[in-house]
């Protein structure tokens, strides 16, 4: 029996000598101090970077400031707008901002966004540094000031200097996902201003004939109608889901096929799988409006077929029709506003959202109809549908 025990025993001291001897290798290989301190200052980077990926204004400043003065050691940091003005400050001992150091921070930091260069003051005990945030193309968007004790050195210089181009460079991207944001809402506006006033007046014409001869078509019509332009209307973000755009087309097409009869021939063919797919709002309208207006309304009817299949890891929808077709040339150098217009905004609107692999393929030549075919990936990150208030 003491056998036993003392068996246990030298195995439970052998398994926890093991465990010992892993937990140290595992601190030597992932917790070193300079690994520790990597980590941290990625850390804080990020934190900064999220605030400061707003813009820069009060509150993105304030937000921001504690981890800029982090990344700079120093005992504290202001940040100023390019007009000079003071957004926020930040310090671990807030009787560090007396009267002259405050004043000493507002002066070196108009002098640095005036001269887009750094500005040194040192009253013996103190230093203040003001660093220009500097866009890439030389525009001051504002300055970083720096409260130091003593005489900072070249090595506290670089940092602070290392700190003000990262903040410059979050900055400007903050303005990038601004500018593309202000660019979708007008190519948004743009392909909302290419819904066909023809298409409007002729499916207001089609009601008012059921009027008379089919009142309780010509409501359900009417609801339709109201449906398709509050959704075409409405205050959206720049993504949906491809079901939210088939109900759409499904109501443009009811309203369609109520103008030309048996003459338009309509087949969908969607898989249910793709159904949350998430594309950009308005993506599908352009190219099936096309198709009805350009391929078969001057023939007087045709058919219109729209696929959505599931591609791995993508999902791909077509737009055919068996009308006139184009001239592939003529659509090359935009001879057909009506058509180029509302195609090339959707290609470029697929390649700014999910890249180059994904804008429109158009198969066309005359008297051969249109097929346009769109691919778009199932999951990308940072892409989502956002829901809109119909206005």
């Amino acid at each position: 029996m003491s056998g036993q025990v003392a068996l246990a025993l030298a195995v439970a001291m052998a398994l926890a000598a093991v465990a010992a001897v892993l937990i140290v290798r595992t601190r030597r290989v992932v917790a070193t101090p300079t690994e520790r301190a990597v980590h941290t200052a990625l850390h804080t980077a990020s934190l900064a970077a999220r605030a400061l990926r707003r813009g820069l204004d009060t509150e993105s400043a304030q937000t921001a400031a504690p981890f800029l003065r982090g990344l700079t050691g120093t005992e504290g940091v202001a940040l100023f707008d390019g007009d000079g003005d003071l957004l926020a400050r930040d310090s671990a001992d807030d009787a560090i901002w007396t009267p002259e150091i405050v004043e000493a921070c507002a002066s070196t930091a108009r002098d640095s966004v005036s001269a887009a260069r750094r500005v040194l003051t040192n009253n013996g005990t103190t230093a203040v540094v003001a660093q220009p945030l500097l866009a890439e193309g030389g525009d001051v968007l504002g300055a970083l000031v720096s409260v130091a004790t003593g005489n900072p050195g070249p090595g506290m210089l670089g940092a602070i200097g290392e700190v003000a181009r990262y903040a410059a460079s979050q900055l400007e991207l903050a303005e990038l996902d601004a500018s593309r944001a202000r660019l979708d809402r007008a190519e948004v506006l743009a392909l909302r201003a290419q819904i066909s006033p023809h298409f409007i007046y002729n499916a207001l014409n089609t009601v008012a004939s059921f009027v008379r001869t089919d009142p309780d078509r010509a409501r359900e019509l009417i609801l339709e109608f109201a449906d398709f332009t509050r959704y075409s209307f409405r205050a959206a973000g720049q993504y949906t889901t491809l079901a939210e755009e088939l109900r759409n087309i499904d109501r443009y097409l009811t309203l369609e096929r109520a103008r030309f009869g048996t003459a338009l021939t309509v087949r969908l063919q969607v898989a249910p799988e793709v159904l949350n797919v998430v594309v950009p709002f308005l993506a599908l309208q352009p190219l099936v409006e096309n198709a009805v207006r350009h391929g078969l309304a001057a023939q007087g009817g045709g058919s219109v077929e729209l696929i959505a299949r599931d591609a791995g890891t993508d999902c791909v929808i077509t737009v055919e029709d068996d009308g006139a077709g184009m001239d592939p040339d003529m659509l090359r150098a935009g001879a057909d506003q009506s058509a180029h217009v509302g195609l090339t905004n959707v290609d470029h609107r697929l390649r700014a959202a999910f890249g180059n692999d994904y804008g429109l393929v158009v198969e066309t030549a005359l008297g051969a109809g249109t097929k346009v075919i769109m691919r778009v990936p199932k999951f990308r990150s940072g892409v989502r549908a956002s829901g809109g208030a119909y206005t």
